[in-house]
């Protein structure tokens, strides 16, 4: 992977009024975690991203980002955007900035409780629940844990009731979602 500090000193060696960044910077990671940085060293950030996920919108706001534009905008808005900046206008109405602000509020309290079903899980259920993230099957989660197939059974409806989704899938889906990291690999 890229070294998301080397990316930034080379950013911030070119002097820029203004970045154009994507959230998806490919082995430089997540763009979010140069949002900060970049704006902090008086660069004006406006995020150009694929992502249509608001609380995500907003949470680029709090790290002090100007501007969130979809990639499908029109390159007359984009450089729009970019005149606006260096003409010290502003490129964003409070409503917008507020239901982004709300929309990333509300994720972060989602977030917190989906977090929180996860840490309702024992050790045993977080390794089923780690093995179920790797596509394995109850068989094969008996098999490696030397317990019958009943007893992963088992453990997977606790799994499913603690993180109140009905299926495998949702509780995988749900781990994605809060980036959970499983204690299996």
């Amino acid at each position: 992977g890229g070294s998301t500090q080397g990316y930034l000193s080379s950013i911030l060696r070119l002097r820029p009024n203004v970045v154009l960044i994507d959230l998806d910077l490919g082995v430089f990671g997540d763009g979010t975690r140069l949002i900060a940085p970049l704006t902090q060293a008086g660069v004006a950030v406006v995020v150009v991203t694929a992502s249509t996920d608001r609380g995500r919108w907003g949470e680029c706001l709090r790290y002090g980002a100007r501007k969130m534009l979809a990639k499908t905008s029109p390159l007359n808005d984009i450089l729009a955007t970019v005149r606006r900046i260096n003409e010290g206008l502003p490129v964003m109405s409070s409503d917008e900035r507020a239901g982004l602000l709300d929309a990333w509020h509300k994720r972060r309290v989602e977030q917190r409780e989906l977090t929180a079903r996860l840490e309702l899980l024992t050790a045993r259920e977080r390794e089923v629940l780690g093995h179920l993230t790797l596509g394995r099957t109850v068989r094969d989660i008996a098999v490696l844990g030397f317990v019958s197939e009943a007893t992963v059974r088992t453990q997977v409806k606790s799994i499913l009731a603690k993180l109140d989704v009905s299926s495998q899938l949702a509780a995988v889906g749900l781990a994605h979602h809060v980036g959970w990291r499983s204690p299996v690999n």
